[in-house]
């Protein structure tokens, strides 16, 4: 199977916690202590005279991007309900032109 990345572009996140939400049904993580995705707030704050309020969506060691959903041809949990369609797993290879189409504030996971 092909190795993935998870491209999370922070310019869209809502902060909606979906993929927390996602990510602890599949994993059925219930410890408060432990997540594969946990969304980070910052803000609202103002910077060189604009305001930024941004969500970051940060994954764990827990993550494996969904390997079994991934198999199956299905996208990650948090993927598949990020209500902003701000995350995508993508193979390796595509990394660099898909960061390159998505310009700025894009994150890369690679488990």
């Amino acid at each position: 199977m092909k190795k993935h990345a998870l491209l999370i572009d922070y310019k869209y996140c809502t902060g909606c916690h979906s993929c927390e939400l996602a990510c602890r049904q599949e994993k059925h993580i219930e410890s408060q202590d432990e997540w594969g995705i946990k969304l980070a707030e910052f803000g609202p704050e103002k910077l060189a005279g604009e305001w930024y309020w941004n969500y970051v969506a940060v994954p764990s060691s827990l993550c494996d991007l969904c390997e079994s959903r991934l198999e199956e041809g299905k996208k990650p949990a948090c993927v598949h309900h990020c209500l902003a369609k701000c995350m995508e797993a993508v193979p390796l290879e595509e990394v660099p032109v898909r960061l390159a189409e998505l310009g700025d504030g894009v994150a890369v996971f690679v488990p």
